[in-house]
């Protein structure tokens, strides 16, 4: 009786057991994820038979795994690093990246890292950011760089989305928040401020000559002026004016008086 009771506990158990590993050992693969099954064992260690699934996947915990890749643009903001360019010219890198796995390569990238994306993210692609950046300084000049920025940043762009085409990645998106070196900071400043004293003063003397003009335009016009009333001054016109500001009273000029004083 004892070994019967004991048998049907051990029966019980098992099966509540095996009910509960069937129930946990199931995995949803969300909208904008792929999933994939991968064998813990066999030829191929961890990709064989590898099937994308989608929906409810169930599987075996002890010879399965389930990983889900999203498919939707990821963004990451990686910590700065600092690149030496071909001078020697120390430039502090804060990379953005902006990327998704390529539909269909969510295996092939599993196979290749056996990560997640989350670590292949973290490690594998800032490598590569690393390396894409140090391999485009090591071609520019200092100067090269800041005359030509917009073509060096397309050149670092244009190289990391070539190889991560071959990773099963697509790039979307990437900044490089490059920083220049402080003693270049401060010659381009300086320089900046030379400019803007330059047109400062050109301004300023501009402002001067269009003042002296106007001077000499107003001299100009008073000395025609005056010469038109110098010309237009006759002993006739003199006695007229006298005579219509006269008090009325007789004005005398010398020891005898007299009307009108002789203005020759």
């Amino acid at each position: 009786m004892k070994n019967r009771i004991t048998l049907i506990v051990t029966a019980t158990l098992f099966f509540i057991l095996t009910s509960i590993a069937f129930v946990s050992c199931n995995e949803r693969i969300d909208a904008g994820y792929e999933g994939i099954l991968v064998k813990l064992y066999g030829s191929e260690k961890g990709i064989q038979d590898v099937s994308l699934v989608t929906g409810r996947v169930w599987y075996n915990p002890f010879t399965e795994n389930v990983y889900e890749f999203p498919t939707y643009v990821q963004t990451i903001n990686y910590e700065a690093f600092t690149v030496n360019a071909k001078d020697g010219s120390v430039f502090t890198v804060d990379p953005t990246l902006s990327f998704k796995v390529k539909d269909g390569f969510s295996p092939v990238i599993f196979k290749k890292y056996r990560k997640d994306i989350k670590e292949i993210t973290e490690t594998t692609l800032f490598n590569y950011i690393k390396d894409a950046f140090r391999i485009e300084f090591n071609k520019y000049t200092t100067d090269s760089i800041i005359s030509n920025r917009e073509k060096f940043e397309f050149a670092i762009q244009t190289n990391m989305g070539t190889l991560l085409d071959k990773e099963g990645f697509n790039l979307e998106q990437m900044t490089s928040g490059i920083q220049y070196p402080e003693t270049i900071t401060q010659a381009i400043n300086a320089k900046n401020a030379a400019v803007q004293q330059a047109m400062r003063v050109e301004n300023e003397l501009k402002i001067a000559q269009a003042e002296a003009r106007k001077l000499i335009v107003l001299a100009e016009s008073e000395a025609k002026a005056n010469e038109l009333r110098k010309m237009s001054l006759n002993n006739l016109l003199i006695q007229q004016q006298f005579i219509e500001k006269w008090d009325g009273k007789t004005a005398i000029y010398g020891n005898a008086p007299a009307f009108f004083k002789n203005v020759n």
